[in-house]
């Protein structure tokens, strides 16, 4: 009998190319592929992918049983300000809640004296206000008005505004005039999407819930059509069920919390999706990385369009719920992403200045870089790497040939209008990127208290590693682990994650006035939403797993903390060692804390809830040592790494002939299928147990740069 196949498949969608991974859980399989992405429908990439994969295992759609999807949808649409008419419902009196904003300004103004408020994201004769007031404790203060509900909800959609955010004060303690709110615009209005701010997040802090509110209901168009296309689209692979029906194909998409939800539920929560593809990324390396025996790591996931770095330490990405995407703030539960515009696409161009700069603009997968002959105009990063022979004539092992002529002539034209030789204007093109990332790398560490040379650099993504040498002298690395198939690492990392909702309650109490009980009822009120939650995904409740957290700070600060709580019955003890665990994170992060001042009260601030269904995730696989012997040069090529020395004969090496206990000395270029480490003079590279490349100066290298 032939064995019967239990195929799980992660789709990461990027700018340049679609990564796709498959898992099967019965044999142990694990096979990754590439495609070109399609921005113009990305559901056509996705499903080339799917094709390419099953062809790879030899398999067919019948042996799927899931596919879970990191994708920038949502993230797209906000960085790129693409948002619809939106209308907003408040409460009468408050309809300048968005002018008003907060009292913070960009930092120096940038170039300028002067610095314009950006347009809102509603703008004001858009905001409707409406009657009707809880305070803080959620106690209703005036009655609803109904009708005027009505009015506003006829209103908007004799205006052609089908796309609405409900924010009413205090909601978050009781969301009782939201949800008939919501009835009655549904009478009114019946086409309308509707965001309440109840749903979304019950915090206070009536401006970012309001921002968050809106920007769900801003991108749920866009990502329900997405969603609900490409669910519609696998039904050819779903096969049938024992009785002969259509069977429904389990499909997830990743969130921004590290965890992911089926179809389903995510078009009801799409604020969830903002940063699903970089999350991905995040922990897909934070598991490789921990599996190799490193505990403080940062990753840099490199793509076509832009690098997203982040901080894993003890194998947990770190979440933050003070996150945005582009100019919009959302507070929902993310891992801790920085994102600059360092991708393989990202166009080098001339300041008025006439200075060289390097992004954020970049050229995607369409036309691209000149080097892909496909139209574009404006030389980028990848042509700079082509030209100095870093990366291969072609990508994707052979499958896309690249015009080097191209490239040459875009630097040669650039490099002109800067004065310098060619080499030195494709090698500064590469300095300004390399400077860019490890400034986001400094915003994630440095910035948030920590010592970047604590930490070990994991890269990945199809150009995440070019610039690995570099940084390591930037930042005073102590090493870099490039994993296998870099590329595919956010595909990989979409086949690691649970299940995850979370759910928050603001509870604003001194912590020596707090009701242990009444804290024990809160988080047992949040867990049982959960539990529904995982139930509808399909877990059993014996599988059912909880993660309560709570925000923290001291009195009359403005932000605050977030702490682990421990499990089982709230009692002062529990609140006592939440305390105290507080009093030590935050002196981790600040420098300080007011543990033995007893002037200075703990105040809590939120209580979480996390619910989690485990999936199974894919075994790392450990490989005997070799015996060191080199295999031989794939070639040979002319590589410039630095414009002083011009181009050097440079061993190039396929990364899969490579065993665990090779040592490889710079100068030498290391290729696999969706990717290429560029090793420089004064470096070596080591690949351990788990075909992980280590790279890290060498002897000699080191005594150079001492010297």
């Amino acid at each position: 009998m032939t064995r019967a196949r239990s195929i799980r498949i992660g789709i990461d969608t990027g700018g340049t190319f679609t990564d796709v991974v498959a898992f099967d859980e019965e044999t142990g399989e694990l096979v990754t592929t590439k495609t070109p992405s399609t921005p113009s429908n990305p559901a056509d990439g996705f499903l080339a992918g799917i094709d390419k994969v099953l062809g790879l295992l030899g398999a067919d759609g019948s042996a799927i049983d899931a596919v879970s999807h990191g994708t920038t949808v949502a993230t797209n649409q906000l960085l790129e300000g693409k948002v619809d008419r939106l209308g907003f419902i408040t409460n009468a009196g408050y309809e300048a809640m968005l002018e008003i904003a907060r009292q913070s300004v960009p930092d120096g103004y940038g170039n300028s004296y002067f610095w314009v408020k950006p347009e809102r994201i509603v703008p004001r004769h858009l905001v409707k206000g409406v009657e009707g007031r809880l305070d803080v404790n959620g106690e209703e203060v005036r009655p609803l008005d109904e009708d005027a509900v009505r009015t506003v909800a006829r209103w908007f959609r004799a205006q052609g505004i089908s796309t609405l955010a409900v924010c009413f004060l205090h909601a978050y303690a009781n969301p009782a005039h939201e949800e008939r709110a919501l009835e009655l615009i549904r009478e009114e209005h019946p086409d309308a999407v509707v965001s309440l701010s109840s749903e979304v997040l019950r915090e206070y802090r009536e401006y970012e819930r309001a921002m968050t509110t809106l920007v769900d209901a801003a991108v749920k168009p866009r990502l329900s059509a997405y969603v609900n296309n490409i669910k519609s689209r696998l039904s050819v692979y779903g096969g049938s069920t024992g009785g002969g029906a259509p069977r429904a194909l389990p499909f997830y998409v990743m969130k921004s919390n590290g965890g992911v939800l089926s179809a389903d539920e995510v078009v009801h929560q799409p604020i969830t999706t903002v940063l699903s593809g970089p999350a991905a990324g995040a922990l897909g390396a934070a598991l490789i990385a921990k599996v190799a025996g490193f505990d403080k790591v940062l990753t840099s996931d490199g793509g076509g369009t832009s690098t997203d770095v982040s901080v894993v330490i003890d194998g947990e990405p770190t979440l933050t719920t003070e996150g945005s995407v582009g100019a919009f703030p959302s507070k929902i539960p993310m891992i801790d992403v920085v994102t600059v515009g360092a991708g393989g696409g990202s166009i080098a161009w001339l300041s008025p200045e006439g200075t060289l700069k390097v992004g954020p603009q970049s050229a995607g997968a369409d036309p691209g870089p000149l080097c892909y002959g496909k139209g574009g105009r404006e030389v980028t990063i990848t042509d700079a790497h082509v030209f100095l022979g870093r990366i291969p004539p072609h990508l994707l092992g052979g499958e896309i040939p690249l015009d080097v002529d191209a490239a040459r002539e875009g630097i040669v034209a650039l490099a002109e209008q800067l004065g310098l030789s060619p080499e030195a204007c494709a090698t500064g093109v590469l300095e300004i990127s390399a400077w860019n990332q490890a400034n986001a790398l400094r915003q994630v560490t440095v910035k948030r208290g920590l010592d970047v040379r604590d930490f070990t650099l994991t890269t990945f993504g199809g150009s995440g590693s070019l610039l690995l040498c570099r940084l390591v002298d930037v930042l005073g690395l102590p090493a870099v682990l490039v994993p296998p198939n870099p590329g595919n690492v956010s595909a990989f990392g979409l086949l690691t994650v649970d299940v995850k909702n979370d759910y928050v309650q603001t509870h604003v109490a001194l912590a020596d006035a707090l009701d242990p009980a009444a804290v024990g009822q809160v988080f047992d009120d949040l867990a049982a939403q959960a539990a529904v939650a995982l139930t509808k995904e399909g877990f059993a409740a014996d599988d059912h797993q909880f993660v309560r957290t709570a925000d923290l700070r001291y009195f009359g600060q403005a932000f605050e903390v977030r702490v682990s709580v421990p499990e089982g019955d709230v009692d002062a003890s529990v609140l006592d060692e939440v305390a105290a665990r507080f009093h030590a994170e935050h002196k981790a992060l600040y420098g300080y804390d007011f543990s033995a001042d007893p002037s200075q009260q703990v105040e809590w601030v939120n209580l979480r809830v996390s619910g989690i269904g485990p999936i199974q995730r894919p075994d790392i696989a450990k490989h005997a040592s070799g015996d060191g012997t080199l295999p031989a040069e794939k070639g040979r090529r002319q590589v410039c790494f630095a414009a002083e020395d011009g181009y050097v004969d440079t061993p190039v090496l396929w990364r899969t002939d490579l065993t665990p206990g090779s040592v490889v000395e710079g100068p030498a270029i290391i290729e696999e299928f969706g990717s290429t480490v560029p090793l420089h003079p004064g470096f070596s590279a080591r690949i351990d147990e788990f075909l992980n490349i280590i790279v890290t100066r060498s002897n000699a290298g080191a005594d150079k740069e001492n010297s």
